[in-house]
């Protein structure tokens, strides 16, 4: 498939129709599917919404490609089915379990035995909803060892958006070519074909899947035309194909949270020429312009909203994919830490490098939190008590530098799967950086009332 430091083209854009082609000559003019098309390809097209959703919101993409996907053996459940597979399309009381219990995950090591590539390396934590019924989402994690060779995965239930914390990715599409770091995001949306390949060896990271939707940017309000994440900053794949002969190639896909098989004796990533707006894309998170408040309180985390799936209702999530940048906070006589919060979405956490502002101890790099649907969270004993302790250094600006954090914040309650709560990366003393938090209260005199009411 070529190595990760061979140079790659993207298009800018996001929402964009683009136009490519990987041989002078091979997109049609003029119609999409002619009677025979440009260098004898075949014409496929792969819609992402329906045919009559409106014009504004309708993705589609024509890929003009040397044989047709359609040609394969049948899908068979993959063998490995129920042996070490973890994941989940159906969040319900067979599959999972509800808890408002606060959790966190310390990082799980990459196994160097057995080999694990992206699709065997990825496991669900939590979710909501039904991939059947189209509405809801899951979160996973992946950890591999090894890249996949002689398969590509497709998953047929949602979009994935990928956020690497260890080791690159170099994602081949039937687009083209995209390389992954730590630091950036990928998406590929529903159905699109896939390989990983792990460039920099063991490579572990989070994962956000949707149901029924596709991820857009979110509406800027009284920010203005310009700020947060900038549509020219993302960057899709340019055509690139493989034509040769792949005897027992094989698809895996996912479909309703399960896993099946298909071979057949070509690379998926055969398409000479594309057009269209449904596409794969990635973003370089050091490329979002943050808001935060310049004079006094804590700004909610909604202001840092990279990508949001919405509902019916306006201003509720499926599912916002928000981060914690670097930022100056410079609020006066402020609480400058996230503040302690009782929130209607649940909030999964995860960390990308450094130190979150939040947490003195115990949230690293790699590892997860869960705070679901009105379970109390926010700063740790030890945040807090260092920042009430020194109000005078609160008075000046301080640049926060050196960390990335991100949460994927959902409308809908998680439900948590069992080989998530019994991981032996689950911190089940957790609970304990709250356990220090005491009574500040005095009274007017500075004396600590000794009755709860007034006489």
């Amino acid at each position: 498939m070529g190595g990760a430091d061979e140079e790659l083209r993207y298009l800018s854009g996001l929402g964009n129709t683009f136009s490519s082609e990987a041989v002078s000559g091979s997109l049609p003019v003029g119609q999409n599917s002619p009677l025979v098309c440009p260098l004898g390809l075949y014409a496929e097209q792969l819609s992402g919404t329906s045919f009559t959703t409106p014009r504004a919101h309708n993705q589609r993409t024509w890929l003009y490609r040397i044989k047709p996907s359609v040609t394969h053996e049948p899908f068979h459940p993959l063998q490995e089915q129920g042996k070490g597979v973890r994941l989940v399309g159906e969040f319900d009381r067979a599959t999972t379990v509800a808890t408002p219990t606060q959790l966190r995950w310390r990082p799980a090591e990459v196994p160097l035995d057995p080999p694990l590539d992206f699709i065997h390396g990825l496991y669900t934590i939590c979710g909501a909803g039904s991939s059947f019924l189209r509405h809801g989402y899951a979160i996973h994690m992946y950890a591999a060892n090894k890249s996949m060779d002689g398969c590509a995965f497709c998953n047929a239930d949602g979009d994935f958006l990928i956020v690497p914390q260890q080791g690159r990715l170099l994602i081949t599409t039937e687009c083209g070519k995209m390389l992954v770091s730590p630091g950036e995001i990928v998406v590929i949306p529903q159905g699109f074909r896939f390989a990983v390949d792990l460039p920099d060896g063991p490579s572990r990271g989070y994962v956000s899947e949707i149901f029924g939707t596709h991820f857009q940017l979110p509406d800027l309000g009284p920010i203005g035309a310009n700020g947060l994440a900038s549509p020219r900053d993302f960057l899709s794949p340019t055509a690139w194909f493989e034509q040769a002969h792949r005897p027992g190639y094989t698809i895996v896909q996912k479909y309703g949270g399960e896993l099946f098989a298909a071979t057949q004796d070509f690379s998926p990533f055969n398409v000479v020429a594309w057009h269209g707006n449904y596409v794969p894309y990635k973003y370089d998170l050091s490329r979002f312009c943050p808001f935060n408040t310049v004079l006094f309180d804590h700004g909610d985390p909604s202001v840092n909203t990279v990508l949001t799936a919405p509902t019916d209702k306006p201003g509720v999530a499926l599912l916002d994919f928000v981060i914690f940048p670097p930022r100056w906070l410079v609020a006066e006589n402020t609480f400058r830490p996230p503040y302690y919060h009782r929130n209607c979405m649940s909030e999964f956490m995860g960390l990308i490098h450094g130190i979150y502002e939040a947490k003195a101890d115990g949230f690293l790099p790699g590892g997860a939190s869960l705070h679901s649907c009105m379970t109390p969270h926010g700063p740790d004993t030890k945040t807090y008590e260092a920042t009430i302790s020194r109000a005078d250094a609160n008075k000046e600006p301080l640049r926060l530098s050196g960390t990335l954090a991100f949460m994927f914040e959902s409308s809908l309650i998680p439900r948590v799967c069992r080989w998530a709560l019994e991981s032996p990366c689950r911190d089940l003393d957790y609970y304990q950086c709250w356990i220090g938090l005491k009574s500040h209260f005095s009274d007017d005199n500075g004396k600590e009332p000794s009755a709860a009411g007034v006489n």
